[in-house]
This record gives C-alpha cells, sequence and structure tokens, in this order.
C-alpha cells in the first residue's frame, strides 16, 4: 500500500474505473485541477434541503437489491438510475420498481465504465455506491467531482491517502460523504448509545468491538464475491481490512472526531492458518486453492488509543469457523455493556450481569427514540434485522431537511484508515502507528451526535 499521508490528493486522480489498490500503489492517475486543495471545513455540513431524494445505485449484486427497495419505499425518496456490470442485474430492478408501481430508472449497465453516467445525470442527487472495496472510492470521488451527495458501503477507503480525498473532495465541493455503516443503526448499538448519552455507564473508559463471521466458503465460491475479490484482498494484505462494524459504534459511543479523536494504534495478526486449511479440506491439498499464499491471518486484534486516554481493542476473523459476533462492549466508570447476547452491569451490582427481567425494563427505558418511534418498520422492512431501514431513513432524512449527516466524511476517512494503518503496524511486528486527525483539530470543538430522530 501506498504508505503517504497526505501527498496523494496533490498528484492522484478519481476518474478511473480501473483503479485498483494492489500491494505498494494507489493506482490513481492525475487528479482534476478543479479539485485540488481544501476550502471550508466539512464539519457540520449543511446542504440544501432536497424535497425529493432522487437516488442512483451503483453495484446490483448482493446488497444492492436490498437498497433500492429500500428507498424505494421511502417517502420523497425516488430511484432514478441503477448501475451494474450486468445488464440483467440492472433490469432485474427495474422489474422490481415495475412491478410495485414505482416510475422507470435509468439504466446504465454492461460496460466497466457504465456508472460514470450515472454519476453525470442530472436526475441524481444521491449516488449510492455497493461495489468491490477498491472501486469504492474512485466511484465516490466521481459522484462528488459531478456535483452528488454519496454514500459508501464499508470501507468507503483502503488507503489513509484514499481517506484524505474523500476528505478533501467532500470539502471542495461542499457535497457529503458517508460511509454506510449500518451497525451504528442496531438495536443493541443504539441502545447502548442512549445509555451513554444520558451517563448510565458514568465516564467512558474502554470499548470492544469486531468483525467475527466465517466466511470461508463465501471466499472461495466462483458465485459469491464478483470475480473472488474478497479473497483476492486476503491474498495481498494482511492486518483488519474490515475494522468499522464493530468500531463505528464504539466511536459514536465515545464521541470519537466530536470531542476526542484517535492518536495511534498498535496491531497484531495470527498467523494465515484457516484459508488454506479450508482449501485443503474443500479441494485438495494438491490443488492450486491449497497451494495459493494467502498473507490476511486468521485474527487480527488492533488496540487505539485516544487522545483523552480511552482505549478501543477491534478484532477480525472473517475464517475460523464461529458464531458470529462484533462484541459491542463499552465499559465505563459505572457500568458495563455488552453483546452477544446483550448483557448489562452496573454498579454497585456489577460482579455479575442483570437478570432479563431488569434489563429488560432498562432497554424500556433508555430505548434510543429512532428505534422507539420506527423499531416496528425497521423489523418489518428487514435488511440485517432493521438496521439497513434507519440507516437510509435517517440519511433520508437529514438530506431532506438539510442537517448534518450522523456519519460525517470526518468519520468516513478515520474508520476506514484503519485498513492500511492496522496493515502497517502488523507489519512492524505491532509497533504503534499514529492516526491521522482528518478534522485538522475541529474535534476538539464539535458537538457529539445526540439521540437522533427523523420527527
Amino acid at each position: 500500500m501506498n504508505l503517504g499521508r497526505r501527498g496523494f490528493l496533490q498528484s492522484a486522480a478519481l476518474v478511473g474505473a480501473g483503479a485498483t489498490v494492489a500491494a505498494g500503489t494507489t493506482g490513481f492517475t492525475s487528479l482534476n485541477k478543479a479539485l485540488l486543495g481544501s476550502s471550508a471545513t466539512a464539519v457540520g455540513l449543511r446542504c440544501k434541503p432536497l424535497e425529493k431524494i432522487r437516488v442512483g445505485v451503483i453495484g446490483l449484486g448482493a446488497r444492492g437489491p436490498g437498497a433500492v427497495q429500500t428507498y424505494a419505499n421511502l417517502p420523497g425518496v425516488e430511484v432514478t438510475a441503477l448501475s451494474d456490470l450486468f445488464q440483467d442485474r440492472a433490469e432485474g430492478q427495474q422489474k422490481w420498481l415495475k412491478e410495485k408501481g414505482k416510475p422507470d430508472a435509468a439504466l446504465y449497465a454492461g460496460s466497466e465504465n457504465a456508472w460514470k453516467k450515472l454519476c453525470e445525470s442530472d436526475k441524481v442527487d444521491l449516488v449510492h455506491v455497493t461495489t468491490p472495496w477498491l472501486l469504492h472510492t474512485p466511484m465516490a470521488l466521481y459522484a462528488m467531482k459531478c456535483g452528488k451527495h454519496v454514500a459508501i458501503e464499508v470501507p468507503a477507503a483502503v488507503t489513509v491517502d484514499q481517506c484524505w480525498a474523500l476528505v478533501e473532495a467532500s470539502e471542495k465541493t461542499r457535497s457529503h460523504c458517508m460511509m454506510l455503516e449500518n451497525c451504528c443503526y442496531g438495536e443493541s448499538e443504539m441502545f447502548a448509545l442512549s445509555l451513554c448519552r444520558k451517563g448510565v455507564l458514568g465516564e467512558l473508559v474502554h470499548g470492544e468491538g469486531a468483525y467475527l463471521h466465517d466466511l470461508a466458503s463465501y471466499k472461495f465460491s466462483k458465485t459469491g464475491y464478483q470475480g473472488m475479490w474478497r479473497l483476492n484482498f486476503s491474498k495481498e494484505h494482511t492486518g483488519n481490512p474490515y475494522p468499522m462494524h464493530g468500531m463505528g459504534p464504539i466511536c459514536q459511543y465515545m464521541d470519537i472526531n466530536r470531542g476526542d479523536n484517535f492518536e495511534y494504534l498498535t496491531s497484531i495478526s495470527s498467523n494465515q492458518f484457516g484459508l488454506t486449511q479450508y482449501a485443503v479440506d474443500t479441494f485438495g491439498k494438491n490443488s492450486p486453492e491449497a497451494k495459493e499464499t494467502y498473507k490476511l491471518g486468521d485474527m487480527n486484534t488492533t488496540v487505539i488509543k485516544t487522545r483523552r486516554g480511552r482505549t478501543i481493542m477491534v478484532q477480525h476473523n472473517t475464517t475460523n469457523p464461529r458464531p458470529y459476533s462484533r462484541i459491542n462492549t463499552i465499559t465505563g466508570t459505572k457500568g458495563t455493556l455488552t453483546d452477544y447476547p446483550l448483557r448489562v452491569a452496573l454498579a454497585p451490582a456489577a460482579h455479575e450481569w442483570m437478570n432479563d427481567k431488569d434489563l429488560n425494563e432498562l432497554k424500556a427505558k433508555y430505548v434510543h427514540p429512532l428505534w422507539d418511534k420506527n423499531g416496528e418498520a425497521a423489523k418489518k422492512a428487514g435488511g440485517h434485522g432493521g438496521m439497513d431501514y434507519l440507516l437510509l431513513l435517517r440519511l433520508c432524512h437529514c438530506l431532506h431537511n438539510g442537517l448534518p449527516l450522523d456519519i460525517s466524511v470526518y468519520d468516513t476517512a478515520l474508520w476506514s484508515s484503519v485498513v492500511e494503518l492496522s496493515e502497517r503496524s502488523v507489519l512492524k511486528r505491532g509497533a504503534s502507528v499514529d492516526v491521522p486527525d482528518f478534522t485538522r483539530g475541529a474535534w476538539k470543538t464539535t458537538e457529539p451526535l445526540g439521540l437522533v430522530d427523523v420527527g
């Protein structure tokens, strides 16, 4: 990976769909000079309210259809454009829109650069990017260059340079750039945020998050990740390539970028065992899959120190057989919440977890307003238990009303930067690595995220 912190933006580009991040290069070409440099901060960015939000979705494989169908059912929102490398995927979503009595969307599909036409369309206000990781940043940058707001699947970027590019493009174009971290809208996560905001856990001290999800069979599937891009990333990189599902909510609990910030991190990975073992068991010990070299260690553990002296542990393991967990632990001076399953312990009775009755009463008392008012609709809509619905509901509410977004471009950049920074630390035997301040000091005076709603 390119290890520079900001030099990328001065000489790198956003215009190529074929931008790749192989070992040692970001792969971008020259950036349009009109976007060079930064202007006013995008902290608390408010944009012109949109009475009707016209959405274009790029990527209609695994997650794209869910986004199309959620947007199409939100008030004041219309899916006006669809793009995918494969024509039949775009046509499939067009068919769904017709069946539901929704207006036709423009189709931009069948070629590698078709998505650019979607970004250029004057019938699109918000570009929703759900494609392989290496395309997230170039697509987001091009969308902002075209004057569009952009919502990007996780991770939004895979290098620190890309993170800076997103920040400075948002600042220059005055367009929103939000990473679609749906786990920040999970029921347990928003309950935890409510406890934190109400002071129930006291002064926050330590958080733990993770993405522990056995994806070995899916990585090796020819019909899983398009072109097997996730397995290919595992061949090229180590560290934590997907830190934000567990880490993002912890950052919101701790007011990261809004009163605190990352200072440095240290990261170590186990050796790689599981992908090779899976390949041996599935394809045979003499198969090309079994003889391949995979760099991604099975278990990565990254520890982050914040400027206010708190710590965050974030783990990644998508290889070994184990139940799914994001850990979701937050500890303060008055108590602890941890998840999978959800448990709470509060002083002075913190030596044992609350019983079910007391926990249910606590949940009812401190339910987050977004879940309190919209939880039933969210669960009915589905999408990872309703969190996907609430994410897009809240995003569109902010765009309708000209409000700052819950996950800013600075959050998008900071959370994504751990992808490269964790790899740097692993390759240096766990040596500490400084984390850039993408807010340029604005974290000291930025207001914390409140208990937001859509009412």
